[in-house]
């Protein structure tokens, strides 16, 4: 099993630095200038050269991203030797064309957003979704099995930014059921946090448990089938240890593979949720950057979000090789 999880770690170091080096590409040899972007159209063409030096994006492409990476594990320096010179602290992302901000220190102040509507949503969707397929799977056929399935499809069917409007109408400006969704940091007032959060969580959640229960149903009616959960049965274990023992794990494979991408998307910035509650997470500071043409943002977000996604399929497959053995095995 060793072998199979330093294999892993090592393919996923090398597909990082695969998406480092294909974004930093893509984005710093745009035909558009870098330096009429910091400024807009009315910069003069010395202004311009100013800009490009202090940026170090006058140099060849190859030096470029040589500093960039080297700049992600020691202190890079801008302009060594000038009046200007800027340290940028590791991991350095570089500064923001627009604001001159550092890059690194924009997304730890975003990041948190983030990861507490991710947190939240996560839980709330697994474990719903995992316990209502199996709810459904062992009452298939009959209502509580058609009132799952109709309530999951509607759900699959709806848009975050629909269903959370809706919800804010009825449940925070109308009823005042819930509080206006803001972010307030834990380490200040945990039910300030869990209240601010609580209307994202349940929209985000709500729109993706209903995949999850599917998933689960179908997991769940495809394993009952199976030889040994016959026999478990036979010799007379209990409904739940054969429920959540042998059923559930011979069907949990799939969910942790569509758990791990949707959790790693989500940490790399939630786009549309964030929008729609007007929370400034990393998806809309990602989103800002894009109107805004900010190169570096971009480049920093696109890292952020590919980095999470890559630990979290590293750490579904080394949950495989533990649920699975067969898995490790064959590797």
């Amino acid at each position: 099993m060793f072998n199979y999880f330093i294999k892993r770690v090592i393919a996923s170091i090398v597909l990082l630095f695969a998406v480092i080096f294909v974004t930093f590409g893509l984005f710093m040899a745009v035909p558009a200038d870098p330096a009429r972007l910091s400024c807009g159209k009315t910069c003069s063409e010395e202004t311009k050269i100013g800009i490009r030096h202090a940026m170090e994006i006058d140099i060849p492409f190859s030096e470029q991203y040589k500093r960039f990476v080297k700049g992600l594990f020691v202190d890079r320096i801008y302009n060594q030797g000038s009046t200007v010179a800027r340290t940028c602290e590791a991991p350095c992302l570089g500064f923001s064309f627009r604001t001159d901000e550092n890059v690194t220190d924009l997304l730890q102040r975003r990041a948190p957003v983030t990861f507490s509507l991710a947190l939240g949503a996560s839980i709330l969707w697994l474990t719903g979704g995992v316990l209502f397929g199996m709810l459904s799977a062992l009452k298939r056929g009959k209502l509580v099995d058609k009132l799952v399935q109709s309530v999951a499809l509607f759900g699959s069917s709806l848009q975050i930014y629909l269903i959370g409007w809706v919800l804010s109408l009825y449940l925070v400006i109308r009823n005042n059921i819930l509080p206006t969704p803001a972010y307030v940091s834990p380490f200040e007032s945990i039910t300030s946090w869990a209240g601010g959060m609580l209307l994202p969580w349940i929209t985000l959640a709500f729109i993706s448990m209903s995949g999850y229960a599917r998933l689960t149903r179908s997991g769940m009616l495809e394993t009952l089938s199976e030889d040994y959960v016959r026999t478990a049965r036979s010799n007379g274990l209990t409904k739940s240890r054969v429920y959540f023992r042998h059923t559930l794990r011979g069907a949990i494979t799939p969910i942790i593979t569509i758990f791990g991408l949707d959790l790693g998307g989500l940490l790399g910035g939630a786009v549309i949720t964030e929008s729609t509650f007007g929370l400034k997470g990393v998806g809309r500071l990602s989103l800002e950057a894009v109107y805004e043409l900010d190169l570096p943002i971009i480049i920093g977000t696109v890292i952020f979000g590919a980095f999470f996604i890559i630990v979290a399929n590293l750490i579904v497959d080394m949950l495989y090789a533990v649920l699975d053995p067969k898995v490790r095995i064959s590797k």
